[in-house]
């Protein structure tokens, strides 16, 4: 276990009753990378910034995903631990845990019903126990998770502690994998962790309304939902499009591959018969941008495509700029994908870009808010995409106006400094401490 962050090796040393105020410590718990997961580092950020004593712990699994944990980790001074099993750097961790997780996952699908949590919870995540280690390993007085491989880990290392856990829902959980046989185990033992831990929270909160009324129907729990927004950039947003002919097309994620509806937008650029370029950034499976240049080849469609490295959170919405359309062509092929409001969108308008939609019913009301930032299709339709995306090349006043009306949507409701997104957010937390430091705690 590797720690990190420049305050990581300063011990808390005992005050006088009399000397100060101590602020509550919060842990800020995750099963992926801090940089893939922006969720949990904005909370980490807002709560630091708040004056809780904030700790994080994370992990790291993914090699190209560690570099940008390092730039994430110089501009931040809270505690930081890593739980390191990527299988190059750490390959006895990888073994040991890798062991432990398929074993239980094969005595799950023997027992099925009959399991424990303790073996559930082992079953469902790799490396619970040593999520649990790290959050054990100092005190705190709440700790809150994201990430469905950290939900187990929270209320267990909060169990031991005897202190309040709160726990963020990304995603609709149970409706996260598509139909395999690995996705239904998934979906079970993270159902059984979610039945016992979710109604336990001190408070939920959840990546859309639509993702919140899912859990409430599901579970009777109601999350305060914290929407995937960003900061309002620092620097002057410019509205205009971009100078050359056609459109500037722009998409991003962790892994860039099929399901997204990039075809899609390949095949409107073609029938639309305008030049555009589309900017894809992210970690491409093998082979799978190379088949999206044969099928523009195939489509006659007069489209560049360029592919970029991924970047921190950071600078999620600085690499946006300079773009026309942001493109966030979700799938409805799964129940969550038709309920979540992903960074995509969020990202695209505060960077002040027009954003094409598919029509699924999460997207639908963002897209509506945007006015005429947004241009809304029904998952397919590729004639009606090609339509918005020709008027927006054929007519650049046109589109000049559709970047304006996202980016003052952005300014108005969606960023994160909003009192219902990061405001929300620090209601909660204090909520949690109004009564335990009511006459003030000192250490």
């Amino acid at each position: 276990m590797a720690t990190g962050g420049l305050m990581s090796g300063i011990a808390r040393q005992p005050t006088p009753t009399s000397a100060r105020v101590v602020a509550p410590r919060i842990c800020i718990l995750t099963a992926g990378h801090l940089s893939t997961c922006p969720r949990m580092l904005k909370v980490a950020d807002a709560l630091a910034g708040a004056g809780y004593n904030v700790r994080v712990v994370s992990a790291n699994f993914v090699r190209w995903a560690s570099d940008l944990d390092r730039d994430v980790r110089l501009t931040r001074e809270w505690p930081w631990t890593v739980i390191n099993y990527e299988c190059q750097s750490a390959p006895m961790t990888y073994l040991l845990t890798g062991i432990r997780y398929h074993s239980c996952k094969w005595i799950s699908q023997l027992r099925r019903t009959r399991i424990s949590l303790h073996l559930t919870n082992r079953a469902h995540s790799r490396i619970h126990s040593e999520l649990v280690r790290a959050v054990l390993a100092q005190p705190a007085d709440l700790v809150y998770a994201g990430t469905r491989m950290a939900l187990g880990a929270a209320a267990e290392a909060a169990d031991q502690m005897r202190i309040p856990y709160a726990l963020d829902l990304e995603d609709f959980h149970t409706a996260e994998q598509y139909s395999s046989l690995n996705g239904g185990i998934a979906d079970r033992l993270v159902e059984r962790i979610e039945r016992t831990v979710l109604p336990q929270a001190r408070f939920v909160t959840a990546a859309s309304d639509a993702i919140s009324a899912a859990y409430f129907q599901k579970y009777g729990i109601r999350p305060i939902t914290l929407n995937n927004t960003f900061a309002l950039p620092s620097t002057p947003v410019n509205n205009e499009p971009s100078p050359t002919e056609g459109l500037r097309l722009y998409w991003f994620s962790q892994t860039i591959g099929p399901g997204r509806g990039l075809e899609d937008s390949i095949r409107a650029v073609s029938l639309a018969r305008i030049t555009a370029q589309l900017h894809l950034r992210g970690c491409a499976l093998p082979g799978y941008v190379e088949q999206l240049r044969n099928l523009a080849s195939q489509c006659g469609a007069r489209l560049e495509l360029v592919q970029h490295r991924p970047v921190s959170p950071d600078s999620m919405v600085d690499g946006c700029r300079g773009y026309d359309v942001g493109l966030a062509l979700e799938q409805g092929d799964n129940f969550n994908r038709e309920i979540c409001l992903t960074n995509k969108a969020f990202t695209y308008i505060l960077a002040g870009l027009a954003v094409a939609f598919t029509d699924t019913s999460c997207q639908h009301d963002l897209a509506v808010n945007l006015g005429e930032g947004a241009l809304l299709y029904r998952q397919g339709d590729v004639a009606a995409l090609a339509i918005g995306l020709k008027r927006w090349a054929e007519d650049k006043s046109q589109l000049a106006r559709a970047k304006l009306a996202a980016w003052r949507a952005a300014q108005h409701r969606w960023h994160w400094e909003h009192p219902k997104e990061r405001g929300a957010l620090l209601a909660a937390v204090a909520s949690i401490f109004a009564l335990q430091y009511a006459d003030c705690r000192y250490s």
